[in-house]
């Protein structure tokens, strides 16, 4: 059982990058979620709303950001000053950050067709986890709500051949978003680990992931005229746990320590948990 695949996605909601390896430390994977779109008021925006974000490329260099997007010419981002911030909102969560310059939120608005800014997690913005699942103080950045997204190849497999005996085509990994893809052949053995180490990090799987419309999203286009993966989700992975209801793909796990991990990298599970997830049956 190792690493298979290893992705980023510097800023929420847009392309993401695959990586032969990363360092991660208490907020995650380096480089994971540390940009943003927002509204004028400072609400986050993801491809939920917004598809067009899905078309959007990130290259990170020493001194700026570039962005791309099919017909459109690149956005030079400088690094934000952090006297310019703003207080924005991430779920539930309150961050103040740091704003891009006037420039590039005019670019970005007129590229999305909308007013946004863009704004940075930096080293005075602030988050904490949900301490019911995440335990005290670990902090993360602009994700959902956890540090990491684990996924697994014989989960994908397994989902895929319910979509195939329904007629309803295949799905990419991409669609799930991940940070870290383990192969396996076996289907759906992350409801059972509590805990996994990987390159002398543990990793805790603490909750798992509920899934949206984004998954019905092609990740280069944005388009949902695609393959939807939500109904093979229904029928083989709804949740039967209140506290996390709908359909279910991947764990979020929490590091618990420093250090790096790269495609190839041994995973060892350190715990299990026997019970599983509980899980409606059609």
């Amino acid at each position: 059982m190792r690493v298979s695949d290893l992705f980023i996605y510097p800023l929420k909601s847009a392309r993401g990058i695959a990586i032969p390896s990363a360092a991660i430390d208490a907020f995650g994977l380096a480089g994971d979620r540390r940009a943003m779109l927002v509204d004028p008021s400072g609400n986050f925006i993801t491809q939920r709303e917004l598809q067009a974000l899905a078309r959007i490329d990130i290259q990170s260099a020493p001194s700026h950001l570039r962005l791309k997007m099919e017909g459109k010419s690149d956005i030079i981002v400088p690094p934000p000053h952090p006297d310019n911030r703003m207080d924005i909102i991430v779920w539930k969560s309150a961050v103040n950050a740091s704003v891009a310059d006037e420039d590039t939120n005019k670019a970005l608005s007129t590229w999305m067709g909308r007013e946004v800014k863009m704004v940075f997690f930096d080293r005075l913005a602030n988050r904490i986890a949900n301490p019911e699942w995440a335990g005290e103080d670990t902090p993360v950045t602009f994700v959902d709500g956890y540090q990491i997204l684990v996924t697994t190849t014989g989960s994908l497999k397994a989902l895929n051949a319910d979509l195939a005996a329904h007629g309803e085509g295949a799905v990419g990994m991409e669609r799930f978003r991940p940070n870290i893809v383990i192969d396996i052949d076996e289907e759906w053995p992350e409801d059972r680990w509590a805990a996994i180490e990987i390159g002398g990090i543990r990793l805790d799987l603490v909750k798992p992931c509920s899934r949206c419309i984004m998954t019905t999203q092609d990740q280069q286009t944005g388009s949902r005229d695609v393959p939807n993966p939500m109904p093979a989700m229904g029928r083989v992975r709804m949740s039967a746990d209140r506290r996390v209801p709908g359909p279910l793909f991947g764990w979020n796990a929490v590091p618990r320590g420093e250090g790096s991990v790269k495609i190839g990298d041994a995973v060892t599970v350190l715990e299990e948990r026997p019970e599983g997830w509980a899980l409606k049956r059609r």
